[in-house]
């Protein structure tokens, strides 16, 4: 399950950079979160980090999206090579 922020966000700012997914930006009025990119922190820590420094606790799990833990495992490994650079070859001498 992906999260999401309701709109008792008060846009402290917290949450953003605690991310590992850069899964939270600023919407239009409150902070947002892009559930492709949300995997609960899966694969990055043990519990959700933008829900344990929410000073109000408006991060609940997102309804719409149900994913098991395993899902969001694939999700993270997804993301982690999308995330990868490719090595340049070696340029001729």
């Amino acid at each position: 399950m992906a999260l999401m922020i309701t709109d008792d966000c008060i846009n402290c700012d917290v949450c953003e950079p605690e991310c590992p997914n850069q899964a939270i930006s600023l919407g239009p009025e409150i902070y947002v979160i892009d559930p492709q990119k949300c995997t609960e922190c899966v694969g990055h820590f043990d519990e959700p980090q933008c829900v344990q420094v929410c000073p109000v606790s408006c991060i609940p799990v997102n309804p719409h999206v149900i994913e098991t833990r395993a899902q969001l495992q694939a999700k993270y490994e997804r993301l982690q090579q999308g995330s990868v650079t490719p090595a340049m070859p070696d340029q001729p001498g």
